[in-house]
């Protein structure tokens, strides 16, 4: 969700201001994933790397996330809405923790949408916990090394439950997947936009669909004539 800073400061406000307008898209995101039948949603929130940002706009966004979760549970519950999270959720303020966990524990009987947060999260990092925890299961005597295969490192990450990302949408202009997801989307089919994401909602959320269901979806194979 990628150009809030710039929505801003093409228009003289503070960035904050564009990360509180991301809000508002994000709400519209949701509620339409949620009305068209998609199974789940992630947001990337807010990236490993994220935390090197000016520590006034870091505490702005970890409290815009506490009144964004307060403001939007209820709803999300009321709408079967599952929410969830993934990433380094123990480097998150406490009180930011603490209301996201409770959000997540409202809904976790829900059986609609699945809203996923990537928050503190890295794909590399995800990488090499998910090695660190096979390491500890060789070092176990679990199964050996030899015994280690795709299948058996996917369960290794942090939601192993959740399937690989179809579709990959990235607003801003930015031509990169940024760390994000970098074992679950090897198949994902990748769309661009240069709409900021303040900018961005359903009507072009609806054109990258359809330009994903027009895809050839191969997986290496040679389609069949």
């Amino acid at each position: 969700m990628d150009g809030n800073g710039r929505w801003a400061k093409s228009r003289g406000w503070d960035r904050t201001a564009g990360h509180r307008a991301g809000t508002d898209v994000a709400r519209e995101i949701v509620r339409h994933c949620g009305n068209i039948g998609i199974e789940h949603l992630t947001l990337y929130t807010f990236s490993s790397e994220n935390w090197n940002r000016p520590p006034l706009e870091v505490r702005a966004l970890m409290s815009l996330l506490v009144e964004m979760v307060h403001r939007e549970v209820n709803e999300l519950h009321k709408n079967n809405v599952r929410l969830r999270a993934l990433g380094e959720l123990d480097r998150l303020p406490e009180k930011t923790r603490i209301v996201l966990e409770e959000g997540i524990e409202k809904t976790a009987s829900n059986t609609g949408l699945q809203l996923h947060l990537a928050l503190s999260y890295g794909g590399r990092a995800e990488i090499v916990e998910a090695a660190r925890r096979l390491a500890r299961g060789v070092r176990a005597g679990r199964f050996s090394p030899d015994e280690i295969n795709e299948e058996l490192f996917a369960k290794s990450l942090l939601s192993p439950d959740v399937p690989d990302p179809e579709l990959f949408v990235r607003t801003g202009g930015d031509h990169r997947i940024s760390n994000f997801l970098l074992w679950q989307a090897a198949y994902a089919e990748l769309w661009f936009t240069d709409t900021l994401w303040p900018d961005f909602g359903s009507e072009e959320l609806d054109r990258a669909i359809a330009w994903f269901a027009s895809r050839d979806r191969r997986f290496g194979r040679v389609k069949e004539s």
